[in-house]
């Protein structure tokens, strides 16, 4: 792995915390700030189309409560029971191939909708907010 240098300008009391930190866990400071810069960055979206990247990046910019909302979001109970109905007909075999593409898109619109949420959770612990377990997401 390559390195790069980046000066940044940090509050007094921050450079003594990592100071401190640096002692007590036998590292240097600037590993211990490279750390925490790593973990805290934004995710990443490396695997996702170019507009789907440019949509999920807009979520940075979104307050706090557009950005609960959409982490909180339901997929349409419509779109479930539809995707339900065509996955049933797809298992008996008894699927055109116009509700084939329904079934697929509808596929792509519930993946996109959970990516969306995981990003905006993400984002929301990237500021610093607490996300919730999994436990105490919803189940749907």
């Amino acid at each position: 792995m390559t390195t790069e240098s980046l000066l940044i300008e940090l509050p007094d009391h921050v450079v003594r915390a990592l100071k401190e930190l640096a002692v007590q866990t036998h590292q240097t400071p600037e590993k211990l700030a490279a750390l925490s810069v790593v973990g805290n960055l934004p995710p990443r979206l490396p695997d996702v189309s170019t507009v789907s990247q440019a949509e999920f990046l807009a979520l940075q910019n979104l307050s706090v409560d557009e950005l609960r909302q959409i982490a909180s979001s339901q997929w349409p109970q419509a779109q479930h029971e539809r995707q339900d109905e065509l996955l049933e007909k797809n298992a008996e075999g008894n699927i055109s191939d116009v509700e084939r593409r329904e079934l697929a898109r509808l596929r792509e619109d519930a993946d996109r909708h959970m990516l969306r949420k995981a990003y905006a959770w993400a984002v929301l612990r990237w500021r610093g907010y607490p996300t919730p377990s999994l436990d105490e997401l919803p189940l749907e």
